[in-house]
């Protein structure tokens, strides 16, 4: 799951990414407005975190924007501002929810997984498929009851399928929800990832789509 990050504060941001990261999410991070705007632009994301209080430009702006563009990717604010009359004005732009500074690093992760969940049409805090089961909040999978190790580019390429069960994702956009602007990226990445999940999981789970991608049908 790919994540935009825009904070100003240096040691908040790079706080937020690492922990974001040892969750499993793959981070891009900006530190003005300006510099998101042109990434919402140019890049595909599961998730916004917002500040607001931003230079080049302020954090509704560029909400606002995003909402007008009928852009249904998840927002959460997070900002120091904490008067009712902040959250209320934010929950109106268009956010799905608000949390202030400081913030406990867990509960930051509890709501971007809700918020995720939630934009997948999904009200278990788990991902089903027949007898495959994935845990989020765990970074569990379980096959027939029966717990499989996976490595943690697995896991997300799995969760990335699971998530868009019955559409093809194409091998750029499993690699962008992978390493987001990451360098030196290996040309078979995807297709190695792919591989062991079918030896893990059963040849028959994930579906090449020649030329187009990968899909996991729905049942």
């Amino acid at each position: 799951m790919r994540i935009l990050l825009v904070e100003d504060d240096p040691i908040l941001g790079d706080g937020i990414t690492a922990g974001l990261h040892q969750d499993g999410y793959t981070i891009d991070w900006v530190t003005d407005g300006l510099q998101a705007t042109a990434a919402l632009k140019s890049a595909e994301f599961d998730l916004l975190v917002l500040d607001l209080n931003l230079p080049g430009r302020p954090g509704l702006d560029i909400l606002r924007e995003l909402r007008a563009s009928n852009a249904t990717m998840p927002v959460l604010i997070l900002t120091a501002m904490d008067t009712v009359e902040n959250r209320v004005k934010g929950l109106d732009c268009g956010a799905d929810d608000y949390l202030v500074k400081p913030f406990d690093l867990d509960e930051l992760l509890a709501r971007i997984r809700a918020l995720l969940r939630r934009s997948h049409g999904r009200t278990q805090p788990t991902l089903v498929h027949e007898n495959l089961v994935l845990d989020p909040a765990a970074h569990g999978v379980s096959l027939s009851g029966k717990s499989v190790e996976l490595s943690p580019g697995e896991f997300q390429v799995l969760q990335m399928l699971l998530e868009a069960r019955g559409r093809v994702l194409s091998r750029q956009r499993l690699e962008d929800g992978l390493y987001g602007w990451a360098k030196d990226i290996d040309s078979n990445t995807i297709e190695v990832h792919i591989h062991h999940l079918r030896r893990k999981l059963g040849n028959t789970l994930i579906r090449n789509i020649r030329g187009v991608g990968y899909i996991i049908d729905k049942p």
